[in-house]
């Protein structure tokens, strides 16, 4: 029940008033209502789940990425998140870092001009109208002063806001086209660099926060591709590192149809950018291919099905695994299923899997060969050990027709992915969102492809290379008409 309902309800002493008395006095409440609303929006924020995976990690991250497309709310997740640590109101919800007392932030972008009309809009209001500042992210009740900036109309230099604890924080606005010294100097709490910085201007906005054990984070649309700052976070990441990457399909409030549109209305070259926050690449992708025809929704697997699973072993980097399952009539794949977890053991790799049915076979890489230091055993064994179906040899193509191993090269297994995404004999379950973050990188350089977060990309094109194993979890009443293929084809799927 809303406040202006209560002042109608038969228990208020306004009920008594005339019927216009009672109108005015209703469309008063709900105007105070809305301003407050509209003055106080930081506390009626309620992130998305992709935001909300973002602040999180502020707890134990110390550089952050959040990698959106266009008009998705990377900004107003920035510009909510920093107005937070300005004046120290954090919702119950919140799980991301805290500061107990005043702090000094700066607020960063490409220039003055661009800057006014994307984070200070969000953090003040409309740039161009005073009276409304104060309707952005920082409440109106928490702004102790704005100084206005030298030779740019409207635009800001310096933000105060009074945190709960009484005393002042700040907020300094910089941008990217400052010489670097300006960037030197302070100490500060953090650094919110909307759009992406150039590297030396990351590192030195980065360095003036080493006092309080560094905190930044950036939020942008990647349109200048693989840049220094990207290949930073995807390909040369520490522990303290995170990427997080927002798509339209993250977006709760817009339709498909909505969804379609905004999609179509962009330059074909720039949609995956713009819509799905991916690094333009050009030729540099490993599967240039629109994810929408890759991506479909989950449906049930009927048990008749061959399926088959992947595994990509690893330590420091995630160990990965995949299950895919086998449209034999239109001979189409589908990966349903992704595990990807870093320094962990098969044992708890098997327990994580072994739900997913304990009755299709293991495809798994060469490296599986390995044998133990402490046991001296193959590290595939150890998962044999834990009750896994694993292939009695390493993945490969079948053998040739001389009767010659058919190898394992990665470019012909990237070729046969390839293939059949553009065919449409290759989907992908739209839960399995991890798969989609690696499929967005998987990149070249220099012609060769980089072995950076590949991990469920691996565990796919094992599988694939070994779909002749794959095995049915019940017979189709028509399987005849499957043995009779396979005896054609010289094929020898398994059966229960």
């Amino acid at each position: 029940m809303t406040h202006s309902t209560e002042l109608a309800t038969s228990k208020s002493p306004l009920s008594s008033l005339p019927p216009d008395q009672l109108s005015v006095l209703l469309k008063v409440a709900e105007k105070k209502l809305e301003q407050r609303r509209t003055e106080n929006a930081l506390k009626y924020y309620k992130p998305y789940s992709k935001q909300r995976e973002f602040h999180d990690a502020g707890l134990k991250k110390t550089q952050r990425l959040f990698m959106a497309g266009n008009q998705l709310g990377k900004t107003w997740a920035g510009g909510f998140e920093t107005a937070m640590h300005l004046s120290g109101r954090y919702p119950d919800w919140w799980r991301g870092r805290r500061f107990d007392s005043a702090v000094r932030f700066w607020c960063s972008g490409k220039d003055r001009l661009q800057h006014r009309e994307a984070a200070q809009a969000v953090l003040l209001g409309p740039p161009e109208t005073e009276a409304l500042w104060g309707t952005g992210t920082i409440p109106k009740d928490a702004i102790d002063n704005v100084i206005r900036a030298n030779g740019i109309r409207n635009a800001v230099d310096t933000i105060t806001v009074r945190h709960v604890t009484g005393g002042i924080s700040s907020l300094g606005f910089k941008s990217y086209d400052m010489d670097r010294q300006s960037w030197q100097g302070p100490t500060l709490h953090g650094v919110w660099f909307d759009e992406e910085p150039p590297e030396d201007i990351y590192t030195e906005g980065l360095t003036r926060t080493n006092k309080y054990g560094q905190f930044g984070y950036i939020t942008f649309t990647p349109l200048l591709g693989m840049s220094l700052v990207v290949e930073r976070f995807l390909l040369k990441a520490t522990d303290d590192m995170t990427v997080v990457q927002m798509t339209i399909d993250d977006v709760e409030h817009y339709s498909d149809e909505h969804k379609a549109r905004i999609i179509a209305s962009y330059p074909a070259h720039e949609r995956e950018a713009r819509a799905r926050g991916v690094p333009i690449m050009g030729s540099g992708r490993v599967f240039p291919v629109a994810e929408h025809l890759v991506r479909c929704d989950p449906f049930p697997i009927p048990d008749w099905w061959p399926c088959v699973g992947g595994l990509d072993f690893g330590w420091d980097h995630p160990f990965a695994a995949v299950r895919l399952a086998w449209d034999r009539d239109a001979d189409c794949v589908y990966v349903t299923h992704i595990f990807r977890q870093r320094e962990s053991t098969p044992l708890v790799h098997a327990a994580a899997l072994k739900p997913w049915g304990d009755w299709f076979p293991w495809a798994w890489p060469h490296d599986g060969l390995q044998h133990d230091k402490t046991s001296g055993k193959p590290l595939a064994d150890h998962y044999r050990e834990h009750g896994m179906k694993l292939h009695f040899e390493h993945a490969q193509f079948p053998a040739n027709a001389d009767g010659t191993p058919g190898g394992a090269g990665v470019e012909a297994g990237i070729t046969m992915m390839l293939e059949r995404m553009e065919q449409g004999r290759l989907k992908v379950f739209a839960t399995c969102g991890e798969w989609f973050e690696e499929f967005r990188m998987y990149h070249r350089k220099e012609g060769l492809i980089v072995k950076e977060r590949d991990d469920l990309m691996s565990a796919t094109r094992y599988a694939l290379m070994m779909l002749r194993i794959a095995q049915y979890k019940q017979k189709a009443p028509n399987m005849d008409k499957y043995a009779r293929r396979r005896k054609h084809n010289g094929e020898t799927w398994l059966t229960t």
